[in-house]
């Protein structure tokens, strides 16, 4: 047999090569997302059959090159958004290593949402985007939010009401209104992504904001916004002159 032998668990590598030893000689930032991942996956699989062995860093690629964007290149969040039997959809991840995997994605993306104070305070549309752009913008499906304040409008809760296709049907304004009577909100905001990336209000956005703006002034609390996100941008009702629309 020629050739390097594929070595099957991290621990067969030399030391110069481990991910992890190098993670701890020069830091996480030196290290590749395969090798990140790799460290992760921490085994690779046995030869059997036809099939090759494959070592955590194979691995790691393979679940690199499953989730690419529109342009070929891989995508970490892509990766993030995606579920359990999604991963194990590439050959060698099981439910354990998918699972690590998605805790360490999520702890990451927690890591930069700990930033922010929990309580912000909404001045204008974009800080709107700026909270909700992380969690909401890579979501295969769509998420209706609605953001509770007070009369200081800072954000008191943030509450999903539905996941799915928005429809007016679907967002019916007890289910909205009901949590922020409870919690004696002054006003709310409204927030949905478009997975597509592409953040233009459809005729189903504009007829649930009309629904929603007509019910907050029965009831006495008003709707402020509609935000719709993106990839990389959003659309306000509010800036875009349609709240009234």
């Amino acid at each position: 047999m020629t050739g390097n032998p594929v070595r099957y668990t991290i621990k067969e590598w030399p030391t110069a090569e481990r991910p992890r030893e190098r993670l701890a000689t020069l830091g996480p930032h030196a290290l590749s997302p395969r090798e990140l991942l790799a460290i992760l996956i921490e085994m690779g699989t046995r030869a059997s059959g036809d099939h090759p062995a494959r070592s955590a860093l194979d691995l790691a690629g393979d679940l690199l090159h499953h989730f690419r964007r529109g342009d070929g290149s891989p995508s970490l969040r892509r990766i993030m958004t995606a579920s359990v039997a999604e991963i194990c959809a590439v050959p060698g991840l099981g439910p354990a290593k998918a699972t690590k995997i998605l805790a360490a994605l999520e702890l990451g993306r927690q890591a930069v949402e700990e930033a922010r104070p929990e309580r912000d305070r909404v001045g204008v549309p974009g800080d709107v985007y700026q909270r909700m752009r992380f969690a909401m913008r890579d979501l295969p499906h769509e998420e209706f939010h609605v953001l509770l304040l007070n009369t200081q409008n800072h954000i008191m809760r943030d509450l999903q009401i539905t996941r799915g296709t928005l429809d007016a049907s679907l967002v019916h304004p007890r289910e909205v209104f009901r949590p922020a009577i409870a919690e004696a909100a002054a006003s709310i905001i409204l927030v949905h992504n478009h997975p597509s990336g592409d953040p233009t209000p459809s005729a189903e956005d504009r007829a649930v904001t009309r629904q929603l703006r007509a019910a907050g002034q029965t009831i006495g609390i008003e709707v402020l916004d509609h935000v719709i996100v993106g990839e990389g941008r959003y659309v306000s009702f509010v800036e875009a002159g349609l709240l009234d629309a």
